[in-house]
């Protein structure tokens, strides 16, 4: 019989773990470069693109580079332009003339006062951060965050905000010293590559209406849950806060063998598909959880509770990825279900009516052995009520499921798939 689950934690970050092999080919990138591995990333996703096999990534980006790059991250490099072109320096002979209108189209890089554009004026770094700042999810960001950069002060005023927002997600650069933010510093192609590489790994962050052309499908797996949306497009899949799935456990459990901390492992058995045919999450990928809390079983048949977080999925792939989940019952947590109790209490009620039998049908021998049938009839009925209340007042169960056992979980925020 399937347990319910449900779980809540925070987005953990997803990691770039290894150099694949195409950092060979880049002739001026080698392996021990610092940013080979967002390099490699936005080269295989053709978000940047080499100059015969170099990168040239001490070179500046172009706000027109940039341009090009971001609308390759959000999936909307097609977008159909349905603006006029009202910069000054701009004309139908620009290179990436249709590039510039769809980034004022979104409002993505804006122009000048003056009317202009500027595509190949060199970006400075805080610009960056000021065009990854407008396109996430608003928050009200920690300043204090900024102290610990020893150049703080040289954050113009109108990007203190910008940074303490950045910083806070995670989406920034900070080399060749982590106490430097640089900001008024040109953009160099290195560092653009790895400013869009962490958003392209953080796009649950990026608000929707930047994100290409989005379908929505469904999943069926339990007409309870209170959603069954996926948002899909280019980029990634989105599973909808308040979605149900099936998981199953990866060995076997025994909450008396576990305490807080501990981390439990799930996986799925099959292939997460919508109804419309989309893979979501592949078979075996493995749901990684955290016990908070274990509430040991208690008299009067207090069966225990196990109350898990889910945090993240390992994808086949080795790719992580954020998940956000509870356990799908009232009070949230794992525990035995009715039908074991009830078993329970039913061994107890067997045992006590064959000792309530015996007694009566010994009372029944005294005075008249003509009664032996009257007091079986009055022996097993009080037997069955002492055992029965024997049941109520012993220890509850601990909660146990064997390896391979599925437990629904329900989604407390949107998880993002984000496609490789």
């Amino acid at each position: 019989m399937k347990k319910l689950i449900s779980g809540a934690m925070a987005l953990c970050l997803l990691a770039f773990n290894a150099i694949p092999a195409l950092a060979a080919s880049i002739a001026d990138v080698n392996q021990n470069y610092w940013a080979a591995k967002e390099i490699v990333s936005v080269v295989n996703d053709n978000i940047m693109t080499l100059s015969g096999n170099r990168f040239n990534p001490e070179g500046n980006m172009t706000r027109v580079e940039f341009v090009n790059s971001l609308l390759k991250v959000l999936s909307n490099e097609n977008l159909n332009v349905n603006i006029s072109n009202q910069f000054s320096d701009v004309t139908k002979a620009t290179p990436d003339y249709a590039n510039i209108l769809r980034s004022q189209q979104l409002g993505l890089v804006y122009g000048y006062p003056d009317g202009t554009f500027q595509p190949n004026r060199v970006l400075l770094r805080s610009e960056a951060q000021s065009v990854i700042s407008h396109i996430t999810k608003d928050m009200v960001a920690d300043k204090s965050i900024l102290k610990n950069f020893k150049d703080a002060s040289a954050i113009p005023a109108w990007a203190t905000n910008v940074y303490a927002k950045t910083v806070n997600y995670g989406i920034y650069v900070n080399h060749p010293d982590a106490a430097e933010l640089r900001p008024n510093d040109s953009l160099s192609r290195a560092e653009a590559a790895v400013l869009l590489a962490r958003l392209k790994a953080k796009l649950n962050l990026v608000k929707s209406q930047y994100i290409g052309a989005t379908t929505v499908e469904h999943l069926d797996v339990t007409k309870k849950a209170p959603t069954n949306e996926v948002r899909v497009n280019n980029v990634q899949n989105v599973i909808a806060e308040g979605n149900v799935l099936v998981v199953a456990f990866d060995e076997k459990f025994k909450s008396e063998d576990h305490q807080a901390g501990d981390i439990v492992t799930f996986y799925n058995k099959e292939d997460i598909c919508t109804q419309e045919g989309t893979l979501v999450i592949p078979a075996g990928s493995k749901f990684i959880a955290q016990i908070n809390e274990i509430k040991d079983p208690r008299w009067f048949n207090k069966n225990a509770r196990v109350y898990p977080q889910l945090c993240k999925i390992v994808l086949p792939n080795g790719q992580q990825l954020a998940f956000n989940a509870k356990p799908f019952t009232k009070d949230n947590s794992l525990k035995e279900g009715f039908w074991t109790n009830a078993g329970n209490l039913a061994l107890y009620a067997v045992s006590g009516a064959a000792v309530g039998t015996g007694a009566g049908v010994g009372f029944a021998f005294i005075p008249d052995p003509n009664k032996i049938g009257t007091g079986i009839a009055i022996g097993a009925p009080v037997g069955a009520a002492v055992g029965l209340a024997t049941g109520l007042i012993t220890p509850g169960l601990n909660y146990h499921a064997k390896n391979g056992e599925e437990i629904y979980v329900i989604l407390l925020d949107d998880a993002a798939i984000t496609k490789q």
